[in-house]
């Protein structure tokens, strides 16, 4: 849902989102850039200026992948740092800066440029668990963060595996170590049923801020509502201070858009607790079920989710986010189908030779040399971004070239991270952007209908289909 909903189904609770107490708005990065140009026709930036207009007291925050920016490979120095540049002058404020394998190394560069902005710049600790994976081992990893001069940490827990106590022991063993003045936030998604309590023991170790969804997006592979977090909070020493009446606007707005966006959500609507084994984020798991049944192999997604901490065991137990989760889930789906390491995918291998950068554990010596030999490249121990060549002038006339760029930096850095979407969104953007829900007066017709027990309503269902980057509508007739 949330890399298909519309700029225009969010702009209406944008008042009360600014006033109602947060201690920041996520609401930008990750993955929402390429949702943007991919499925929406929509300008990335023309909607974090959007932001930056409806929001003016609040603090806009995004997700930014370290070296990787916003798309799926290293990018030269000079490519984040201009990035950095423009986000901030487009409205940009708290920048949380993570990287997949939690080498500092691959944040450095963004650090340094979001503090050169006088931006906010979060350092990012990517929760998992391993046998290496230790608490005072995260207490170091918050260290060398703080060294590089963050404002304020985050403990990011992508696939809901922080339980409780660990939530407490972590948290508190930063705070102790580091002092009580370190500013710690807790992102932990609900996937696995567990994290609300994680939260509250966190808030009772110590942690500032918390991160929670609008309970009408709350939940399955998303976050723990903000209003139960704040009921849990009464009659503790804690308050959030949120105003209440704008939450429930908030939940009321939203949960008249949500319908419109049935189509697009997760299957996961409970708890997995599976996950606590496979350690794949929720949203992996469907893409990996999809991955399956094109080959016909649908039935084997339990062989898959078994494969899966086999293959991070051999690439050094990396966290599973954007992109070691796509990575290592996409190899279990090839050992499952191909037999084990038969085939290595081009960015597992380069995982593998180190292009990623560097993981805890020692990567398994067979899988590296398979590795060079299909890719015929050797293994690097040096920061990945150091084999770059400067690339900004060859990327902006690569972008001014094509047609409807409009010649901004902007539009280089859009190319730059999506070189393959960017060409067909720059043709489209005149066309202005599309929404993808479905029609507000049929959502509203179906649900009277199945209120008054009538059924679904009649008509056709209208889906928008996105291949090789354009989007196709299509209407079907309700049978």
């Amino acid at each position: 849902m949330a890399t298909r909903m519309a700029l225009e189904d969010m702009v209406d609770a944008c008042a009360d989102i600014d006033a109602a107490g947060f201690w920041s708005v996520e609401c930008w990065g990750g993955a929402t850039y390429d949702a943007c140009i991919r499925f929406l026709n929509e300008d990335p930036w023309v909607r974090l200026r959007t932001f930056r207009e409806l929001m003016p007291n609040s603090r806009l925050q995004m997700l930014l992948r370290g070296q990787n920016l916003l798309g799926y490979r290293h990018y030269q120095d000079e490519v984040v740092n201009r990035f950095v540049e423009k986000s901030a002058e487009n409205g940009m404020d708290v920048y949380r800066v993570f990287d997949a394998l939690n080498d500092v190394r691959n944040v450095r560069q963004a650090i340094a440029a979001v503090r050169r902005v006088d931006k906010h710049a979060q350092g990012t600790i990517c929760y998992t668990e391993s046998p290496l994976h230790t608490v005072q081992g995260y207490v170091d990893l918050a260290r060398q963060l703080m060294d590089l001069g963050c404002d304020s940490l985050c403990l990011k827990d992508m696939a809901a595996l922080l339980k409780p106590q660990p939530a407490y022991d972590i948290v508190k063993a930063i705070k102790d170590d580091l002092g009580q003045d370190v500013r710690i936030h807790v992102h932990c998604h609900a996937t696995t049923g567990v994290t609300l309590v994680s939260l509250m023991k966190a808030i009772e170790a110590g942690a500032d801020v918390v991160d929670t969804a609008i309970s009408s997006l709350s939940l399955g592979p998303g976050h723990n509502p903000t209003e139960s977090l704040v009921e849990m909070l009464d009659q503790t020493p804690y308050t959030t201070d949120l105003d209440e009446a704008r939450l429930i606007s908030i939940k009321d707005h939203f949960a008249k858009v949500r319908p419109r966006y049935t189509q697009f959500m997760s299957a996961i609507t409970g708890v997995e607790t599976e996950i606590f084994e496979s350690q794949i984020p929720g949203g992996m798991i469907s893409n990996m079920e999809s991955q399956l049944r094109q080959q016909g192999a649908g039935d084997k997604l339990k062989e898959v989710l078994a494969e899966v901490p086999r293959v991070r065991a051999v690439a050094g137990y990396p966290p599973l986010v954007t992109p070691s989760s796509q990575i290592v889930g996409t190899q279990a789906v090839f050992n499952v189908l191909m037999g084990r390491y038969k085939v290595l995918t081009a960015e597992f291998a380069d995982l593998m030779l180190g292009y990623y950068g560097a993981t805890l554990g020692e990567r398994d010596p067979e899988i590296v040399e398979a590795a060079r030999v299909q890719t015929k490249k050797e293994p690097i121990e040096v920061r990945p971004a150091d084999l770059l060549e400067p690339e900004w002038a060859k990327l902006r006339e690569e972008a001014d070239a094509l047609e409807g760029a409009d010649g901004s930096d902007e539009d280089v850095l859009t190319y730059a991270m999506f070189p393959g979407v960017a060409p067909n969104f720059f043709k489209a953007r005149p066309d202005g952007p599309v929404n993808v829900g479905r029609d507000p007066a049929e959502v509203a017709v179906e649900q009277q209908n199945q209120a008054a027990g009538s059924g679904p309503v009649k008509g056709p269902i209208r889906y928008s289909v996105s291949m090789d980057g354009k989007d196709h509508h299509v209407t079907v007739e309700r049978v």
